[in-house]
């Protein structure tokens, strides 16, 4: 397999999740998808052509439909999540 979907996801270095090149590769899939719903194109055709899972067009889909083409624009890097030790209540149990 070559081309960009073969190398797997592109990390970036310190672990905080995709490139700035990888989030502007993917970014320009949901744009031209974008362009592909304006035209009433079937998710199913989107989905083969772009080489993603119909899932993903149709959530793409429904947030084109609520918000536009702005909406299907990266969000920017992941923020790692903050953890403190509140999430890890000293022994209280993790089942019900």
């Amino acid at each position: 397999m070559t081309g960009p979907r073969a190398r797997g996801p592109q990390l970036a270095p310190e672990g905080g999740g995709l490139t700035a090149e990888r989030r502007a590769f993917r970014e320009s899939i949901r744009l031209q998808a974008g362009q592909r719903f304006a035209a009433a194109e079937k998710t199913a055709v989107i989905a083969k052509d772009s080489r993603v899972s119909v899932r993903s067009v149709e959530r793409w889909r429904r947030a084109w439909r609520e918000g536009g083409t702005k909406a299907l624009r990266s969000a920017g890097p992941a923020d790692a999540p903050t953890v403190t030790d509140a999430h890890f209540g000293h022994g209280q149990r993790l089942t019900g």
